[in-house]
């Protein structure tokens, strides 16, 4: 259960930064078309992580005529039969005490009842373990999702002359990535607040993101669905991750475009409309979608040699 919840939770996670993406992406025209989809996918996972969790508790097994089964337990957690009229026999309110006594004398005739709920219970256990088999097989014949995209992204990069280097998957990675291209490319990144030396270096770049956005905030505003003042607070101050307008701000900002190379060898050119965004002067990210823990993610990619 623990294993099933945990990667239910890496699910979530990752749907939500899909659905993340897809919005920031979306223009006026598609805006409720997508947020359509989204609305789909999350009612899909969650009807899917219902399904497995009953399945793992046990819950919702169907028996040879497809229909759920339904036990009704009496207080000693033994199963009641229903009486034929459907209220259970215990709720007859016209039972004096020979029936009562009658009854007690039957009862000491016939088998326990509890026998045949720890024999359901055990049929059910083995239905349940036979389950887990059957995942586990199917799970062997799925394909390595990281490992493929792994291999794509090192031939794509070999063949354009780039090397890797890897940035932390903790939040700030987009941030720290340009952070490194900017120090690659002799760009200045900015300055630290005085007040605090110390601060991390994406920490900076988060900042001249979230300053660029809200100097421009016309540009941003209509493909933010919550505040501009939230919006803004979770650049600057939280571990949020950053996304298409975050390259976009940060592409204005430091006057050079960005190229993002992803999966298949597809690239994503973030133009900066200066003129110092030429070939010699531009930055160079990987996105993988599958490549970590956490879900999206950005290295810095490096002129090889």
């Amino acid at each position: 259960m623990e294993e099933l919840q945990a990667r239910h939770r890496k699910e979530q996670r990752d749907l939500q930064s899909q659905i993340t993406q897809k919005k920031k992406q979306a223009s006026k025209k598609t805006r409720k078309a997508v947020n359509e989809e989204c609305d789909k996918l999350e009612v899909g996972l969650k009807q899917r992580h219902a399904t497995e969790v009953a399945a793992m508790n046990g819950q919702g097994v169907e028996d040879a005529n497809g229909q759920l089964e339904d036990l009704t337990l009496d207080g000693n957690g033994h199963e009641e039969e229903p009486a034929p009229n459907g209220t259970h026999q215990d709720e007859n309110p016209q039972r004096n005490g020979s029936d009562v006594q009658n009854e007690d004398v039957g009862a000491q005739s016939k088998p326990k009842k509890g026998n045949r709920q720890k024999a359901r219970l055990a049929r059910r256990a083995a239905e349940q373990e036979e389950l887990v088999k059957q995942a586990a097989e199917e799970a062997k014949n799925l394909p390595d999702l990281k490992q493929q995209e792994r291999g794509r992204m090192l031939e794509s990069m070999k063949e354009r002359g780039l090397r890797e280097k890897e940035i932390r998957a903790d939040g700030h990675c987009l941030y720290s990535a340009v952070a490194d291209q900017l120090e690659q490319l002799n760009i200045p990144i900015g300055t630290k607040p005085s007040s605090s030396p110390s601060v991390p270096i994406y920490r900076v770049v988060r900042a001249a993101a979230a300053d660029y956005i809200e100097k421009h905030r016309d540009d941003y505003e209509p493909f933010l669905e919550e505040p501009l003042p939230d919006y803004l607070h979770k650049i600057r101050d939280t571990g949020e991750w950053g996304g298409q307008l975050e390259l976009m701000a940060l592409a204005k900002t430091y006057g050079t475009d960005i190229n993002v190379l992803q999966d298949f060898g597809r690239v994503e050119k973030i133009e900066s409309g200066s003129s110092k965004g030429d070939n010699e002067n531009v930055m160079w990210l990987g996105y993988y979608k599958h490549g970590f823990g956490l879900g999206e993610h950005y290295n810095s990619l490096r002129k090889a040699g």
